[in-house]
């Protein structure tokens, strides 16, 4: 099967997004890959935006166009309710978000790379995103990252959005039986965790793939400021990261057959870390090898670990 063969199912959720959804669907259009199927899960608008999907339905060449209810617990369970989805096959799936804007070769760019990879080992595609304004002003770019990714990152680091994500079948039906299974803090970190346990392959792009569009709301989250990193910092000193983290883990925990061997070990010694003195934390913290992306991530990581912040 040749690379434009192979279909591409894109996982779009929505709530209240009329005022961005067809700059978003205009660029999925433009993709220079061509075959791709979109399943919109929408949680519940009251702005038009089904109204827009259902406009889009009868012009839409490149696959089928699918509009489901989500089921209106928050966009993490939306994403869940698509990613356990079996109506949902293809080869590729990749996730969207609402209000975005993809490069051209955004889809194509990930199967270029998935293609000289065996399609039997879990894959991962992911990348750097430019920022915009909420009227596409541009801003700057997501933080670089230039540590390998790895199951020792994602135990306490998400390194790209969920919107600039593209798994391969046999990732996504890893990730399928381990969401049936529990629910999750956010998509695009779970993924990178589940992914990784299994010995799956990650591919951080420097290139950005998606422009990513800042609302008030989700300033923080695009971590492009100092103001944003900051706040961040203070989430971590509140406590908020060891919340998520214990959610993390309890995921993990009833997805313990899944794990490879090395994953399994590096989390064993994650979890004793977490417990007993200051040493004894950062000794086992040392020996698990678990890091953030930054000399300062990692530095603030064992400071959390000092003060039972994670």
């Amino acid at each position: 099967m040749t690379r434009q063969d192979q279909r591409v199912a894109v996982l779009l959720g929505t709530k209240d997004g009329a005022a961005f959804l067809d700059e978003q669907l205009a660029s999925l259009l433009a993709q220079s890959h061509p075959l791709v199927d979109l399943w919109v899960s929408d949680d519940g608008s009251t702005d038009g935006t089904s109204a827009i999907i259902g406009a889009w339905q009868s012009r839409w060449p490149k696959g089928r166009l699918t509009l489901s209810n989500g089921p209106r617990h928050g966009f993490a369970a939306n994403f869940r309710s698509m990613i356990i989805d079996a109506r949902i096959d293809a080869d590729y799936y990749a996730f969207c978000d609402q209000d975005d804007i993809w490069e051209p070769d955004r889809l194509e760019s990930a199967i270029a790379w998935m293609q000289g990879h065996d399609a039997e080992t879990p894959l991962l595609f992911c990348s750097r995103t430019a920022t915009m304004s909420e009227t596409g002003a541009a801003q700057g770019y997501s933080p670089l990252f230039l540590k390998p990714p790895s199951f020792r990152n994602a135990l306490v680091q998400s390194i790209a959005g969920g919107n600039t994500m593209m798994i391969n079948r046999a990732a996504r039906k890893l990730l399928a039986t381990a969401s049936a299974r529990t629910e999750f803090v956010s998509h695009d970190w779970w993924t990178y965790l589940i992914v990784t346990a299994a010995g799956g392959i990650v591919r951080y792009d420097p290139r950005p793939l998606v422009r990513y569009r800042q609302h008030e709301a989700n300033l923080v989250g695009a971590n492009v400021s100092w103001k944003a990193r900051l706040s961040r910092l203070g989430r971590l000193f509140k406590g908020e990261f060891a919340i998520w983290t214990d959610h993390n883990l309890s995921g993990l925990a009833v997805n313990r057959d899944i794990l490879s061997r090395d994953a399994a070990a590096c989390l064993g010694l994650f979890i004793r870390a977490r417990k007993g003195g200051v040493l004894r934390r950062l000794r086992l913290l040392r020996k698990s090898g678990v890091y953030r992306q930054t000399l300062g991530g990692t530095l603030g990581l064992y400071l959390a670990f000092t003060w039972r912040r994670i």
